[in-house]
């Protein structure tokens, strides 16, 4: 970067959108922004010019650039309105998480901002960092800092009463408690997150991420019909507004419809006009899980688990409802294995099903426990030996029905006998 500055002018940056390459107009945007005029036209120049830098540095992949940009430019900042100050430093920022694998530099660069806007007292612009923060901790795994900065940002932020920040917060709440695992609170924060976006105009991607995270809430306690209302409401509002998350919406319909039994249903989503736009590695996914379930083939199940792994096993959402449907699928085919049989040996139905004996041993102690039918496992023979079903004797049920009308004519007889002697 050269030491000279250039007049802040629209020649400059006509001079660095004609430069030979990046590197030179990087290296021109710099010196407009060292120009020390304040002139509006001056600074309507380098509004301009640090919006070109910071475009260029984000296809350059120049993450530490841009953390430095931000440094160099709090003397300009204490000459602009605060809102454009607010609008450059999210812009920044934003350009920033466009480049991979940046995650502990976001970080870092977040908590400088903040100790910048708490020392220069910008409050409505250290809120929005500090909401950023706590996202960018949560994505990190960082969720005892997350949820301590959140727990105070939500105080303060309340008693300011600005809605369309405290819906993004207390959004952002109910996904870190769910990540944690705690429904109870992660369905109060998305209540409360309802509320406020009840009582103003919420632009319809936030609108959209609300309904998403309806739907998972909803799916995570097995109501996969109203799950699936809430994934299709937010599939429409990413899909009109081409955000990119239209395709987990559209994942999580499928995987619902899977849940609820009617994988036959997902041919005919896919194929549907908005399911074309998204044909990928993600619906081919959830087609093959819908093949294998309704084929009821395990084989079928583990090879989609296998050949779209990224997909499947790696979005915790979906892991988790598969996990249960493996479950169910491996107990259905078990249970249709052992029908014929009064005795069998554990490695014959291993065999059948193809997969490990210790798995299919230990998993039809767990469906004996859980009564799912009657049984014992001979260990020291390898066997798995079935009961009847055990026919209930109606002389019991008669019995217990016979001595308690019997209690009550005693106690009838008792009350009379009373009345008498009085």
């Amino acid at each position: 970067m050269q030491s000279t500055h250039l007049p802040a002018t629209t020649d400059s940056l006509a001079q660095a959108l004609e430069a030979k390459d990046h590197a030179d107009s990087i290296s021109i945007l710099y010196r407009v922004l060292e120009n020390p005029s304040c002139s509006p036209e001056a600074l309507r120049i380098k509004e301009q010019a640090i919006s070109n830098l910071t475009d260029l540095l984000t296809q350059e992949k120049k993450a530490e650039d841009l953390k430095n940009l931000l440094t160099q430019l709090r003397p300009f900042f204490s000459v602009i309105p605060k809102a454009k100050t607010a609008k450059i430093v999210r812009g920044i920022i934003d350009a920033v998480v466009k480049i991979p694998g940046t995650s502990d530099l976001q970080i870092s660069l977040c908590k400088e901002m903040v100790e910048w806007t708490r020392a220069e007292k910008r409050t409505f612009l250290r809120q929005r960092v500090e909401a950023r923060l706590a996202a960018l901790l949560m994505e990190n795994k960082e969720y005892s800092e997350a949820l301590t900065l959140l727990s105070g940002l939500i105080k303060e932020v309340r008693r300011l009463d600005d809605k369309l920040l405290l819906v993004d917060i207390d959004l952002l709440e109910s996904k870190l408690h769910f990540s944690l695992r705690n429904l109870p609170k992660a369905k109060a924060s998305l209540t409360a997150a309802r509320t406020a976006a009840n009582a103003i105009y919420v632009p319809p991607a936030q609108q959209g991420t609300i309904d998403l995270q309806s739907g998972i809430l909803h799916a995570e306690e097995k109501d996969y019909k109203t799950a699936y209302s809430y994934f299709f409401e937010a599939f429409e509002a990413f899909n009109a507004l081409e955000d990119p998350r239209a395709v987990f919406s559209l994942k999580y319909m499928l995987l619902c419809k899977i849940m609820v039994s009617q994988a036959d249903d997902v041919a005919g989503i896919i194929s549907s006009k908005a399911g074309l736009q998204y044909v990928g590695p993600d619906l081919d996914a959830m087609k093959a899980v819908a093949d294998a379930h309704s084929k009821r083939s395990l084989n079928f199940f583990e090879t989609a688990l296998r050949d779209y792994k990224a997909q499947l096993e790696e979005d915790p959402i979906v892991h988790r409802h598969l996990a249960s449907l493996y479950d169910t699928l491996l107990e259905q085919n078990l249970c249709r294995l052992i029908e014929p049989y009064s005795r069998v040996e554990i490695a014959h139905i291993a065999e059948l099903i193809e997969l490990p004996v210790d798995h299919v041993e230990k998993k039809l102690s767990q469906m004996i426990l859980d009564k799912k039918f009657a049984g014992t496992l001979d260990q020291g023979a390898g066997c798995l030996i079935i009961f009847d079903d055990p026919k209930t004797d109606a002389i019991f049920p008669a019995t217990l029905e016979t001595i308690a009308n019997t209690g009550k004519v005693v106690d009838s007889l008792y009350v009379r006998s009373a009345r008498i002697m009085t």
